[in-house]
C-alpha cells in the first residue's frame, strides 16, 4: 500500500515543472547564477575557495577535518535560510518560494564547491561546475536519473571527463532546477498543516533545508575523491 507521504511526494514531482514556469526567476539561468555566486562570493558571503582555505587554516591543514566543518557550517546556514524564508507560513509561500530555492542553491553549491576545492578540483573548469550542480540532486536521485538515462554519469565522472561536453550544461541545470522546486513544493505539501501556523512553518523549513544540505555534503565528500595536481 502506498503511503500518504509517497503520494504527496509524487504529486510534488508533477507540480514542480508547472511551478518552474510560473515562479518568477526560477529558471536554469538562475541555477547557473547561483553556482557563479557560490564560487565567487556574494554580499558578505566569501567565495567557495576562500571559505575552504579559511577552514583549512583553522584546522591546521587537515583537509578531511576542514571538509567536515565546511559541511557543518553550511548546514547551519541552510537552517537559518530555511527558517527565514518559511517564517511567514503558508500565506507568504508564493513570495518566498523563489528566494528559498535560490538561497538553498547558493548555500549548497558553495558547500560542494568548497569541498571540491580542498580535494584538488579547479572550480573554473566547466566540467567541475557541472559536477557541483549535479551533486545537489543527492546520491539517490543521481543514481535514478542515470538509470533512466536523463543524465550521463555521476558527478565524479563528469568532473574528470576527458573533455568538456557543452550539451551536459543544459541537462544538468534543468534537472537541478526541477529538483530544487520539487523539494520546496513537496515540503510545502507534506507540511501544509504545520505551515498554517507561521512559527511552526519556519521550524519545518529550517529542519528540511538543514537535513538536505547535510545529506548533499556527505554525498559530495564521498563522491568527489581527492585529485592530484597532474590529474587535472
Amino acid at each position: 500500500m502506498i503511503g500518504p507521504k509517497a503520494v504527496l511526494s509524487s504529486a510534488a514531482g508533477r507540480l514542480a515543472p508547472k511551478v518552474i514556469q510560473s515562479a518568477p526567476g526560477v529558471t536554469t539561468t538562475v541555477v547557473r547564477q547561483a553556482l557563479h555566486h557560490a564560487i565567487v562570493g556574494v554580499g558578505p558571503l566569501p567565495g567557495a575557495a576562500t571559505a575552504a582555505e579559511k577552514h583549512l587554516e583553522d584546522h591546521d591543514g587537515d583537509v578531511e577535518l576542514a571538509v567536515k566543518h565546511i559541511i557543518d557550517n553550511h548546514v547551519r546556514l541552510a537552517g537559518v535560510g530555511g527558517f527565514a524564508t518559511n517564517i511567514g507560513g503558508i500565506v507568504t509561500t508564493a513570495i518566498t518560494l523563489p528566494a528559498n530555492i535560490t538561497g538553498m542553491a547558493i548555500i549548497q553549491c558553495r558547500m560542494v564547491a568548497a569541498i571540491a576545492h580542498l580535494r584538488g578540483y579547479d572550480l573554473i573548469d566547466p566540467r567541475v561546475r557541472n559536477a557541483i550542480l549535479l551533486t545537489l540532486l543527492s546520491e539517490e536521485k543521481v543514481a535514478k536519473q542515470i538509470q533512466e538515462k536523463k543524465i550521463p554519469a555521476p558527478p565524479m565522472a563528469i568532473a574528470t571527463a576527458p573533455s568538456y561536453d557543452r550539451t551536459v550544461d543544459a541537462i544538468v541545470a534543468a534537472e537541478v532546477a526541477q529538483e530544487l522546486l520539487s523539494r520546496v513544493t513537496g515540503r510545502g505539501m507534506i507540511s501544509m498543516a504545520a505551515k498554517r501556523i507561521p512559527l511552526v512553518g519556519g521550524v519545518v523549513g529550517a529542519g528540511a533545508d538543514g537535513w538536505m544540505t547535510y545529506q548533499i555534503g556527505r554525498y559530495a565528500s564521498r563522491e568527489l575523491l581527492p585529485r592530484r595536481a597532474e590529474d587535472s
